[in-house]
């Protein structure tokens, strides 16, 4: 299941990657070096993008357990906006919509 979602433990390995990113993009323009080496960029460019891609994708995964429990909510709005099938559409003779029993 751990590569279905993504934990705090994923998710703040991914902000220090960004982090990373960030810093070493200053230092190298501080150095007037920012293109001196596009291959480490590169590198370090493309690990940041799948990183952010996983998230993207994992952070929204549902669990089977969360996915039958939406499909259950859903099914119920559903035939709530539908009617109910078992519920008189037409109302009691006095004209309440409530059943008699």
């Amino acid at each position: 299941m751990s590569d279905q979602t993504y934990d705090d433990g994923r998710a703040r390995n991914l902000e220090a990657l960004l982090r990373a990113l960030a810093e070493k993009i200053r230092e190298l323009d501080a150095a007037g070096r920012l293109l001196a080496n596009p291959a480490e960029l590169t590198r370090l460019v493309g690990d940041v993008k799948s990183e952010l891609f996983h998230y993207e994708v994992r952070a929204t995964y549902d669990t089977p357990e969360v996915a039958d429990s939406r499909r259950i909510v859903n099914d119920a709005i559903k035939q709530a906006e539908q009617g109910s099938p078992w519920q008189s559409k037409s109302g009691t003779e006095d004209g309440d919509d409530a059943p008699e029993w």
